[in-house]
């Protein structure tokens, strides 16, 4: 069988703190196209009958995970370090006009810092269609456009200024072997934090599971 993680050379992950953009980052194509990181995300928890995640960095290292014991659909997900150390919890929220989902800092459930809202398009084939958009709570920081179709682990995420910020994209097979849907990649420009990626790539797997 085929392993999991990458076996290219590519920037290994630094976990950062849970924030919307890095201090300095190269807003260069180049540039950030050099400092991207690039993560293998399995769809599947590495503990005995838990579903979840498992995200391992560009040299095989656990990077981040999340595990949800029991079935049916969890009120919280909470993502974890390899350390397990929550780094931020995600919570659908109730009684709302359309589809929302909102992430907190840990394992807090009182003070959200993020919203992911569903947007509902008329033309769902269209490559280029919005099927979510990200905003903070408080502060009036930068939102992101979330576009494409994450069934097919084909979407990109983009900043206010229309740069490409996060990609989702298929793993490729290796030796010939295919890994489905449950193996693919989250690559992680420099200018969004690779934490609150995962935020949205989690609330995402909820949203069109």
């Amino acid at each position: 069988m085929a392993k999991v993680h990458p076996n290219s050379a590519v920037p290994s992950l630094e976990l950062p703190r849970l924030a919307t953009c890095g201090n300095g980052a190269d807003s260069s194509a180049a540039g950030r196209k050099e400092n991207a990181a690039v993560l293998t995300v399995w769809r599947k928890s590495l503990l005995f009958s838990c579903n979840g995640f498992t995200v391992f960095d560009a040299e095989g290292n656990l990077a981040f995970r999340v595990d949800v014991y029991g079935s049916g659909t969890p009120e919280d997900l909470v993502l974890m370090d390899a350390a397990g150390k929550p780094l931020l919890t995600v919570r659908r929220k109730k009684l709302s006009l359309g589809e929302k989902w909102l992430m907190y800092g840990g394992e807090d459930t009182v003070n959200p810092i993020y919203v992911v809202k569903r947007r509902v398009t008329l033309l769902p084939s269209k490559p280029t269609a919005a099927i979510a958009h990200v905003a903070q709570c408080r502060g009036g920081g930068p939102g992101y456009e979330v576009e494409g179709s994450y069934s097919r682990r084909s979407c990109t995420i983009y900043d206010k200024r229309r740069l490409v910020v996060a990609e989702v994209r298929p793993k490729e097979a290796v030796g010939g072997v295919a890994f489905g849907g449950d193996v693919f990649r989250l690559v992680v420009h420099s200018d969004l934090n690779a934490c609150l990626a995962m935020g949205i790539l989690i609330t995402l797997d909820q949203m069109f599971r």
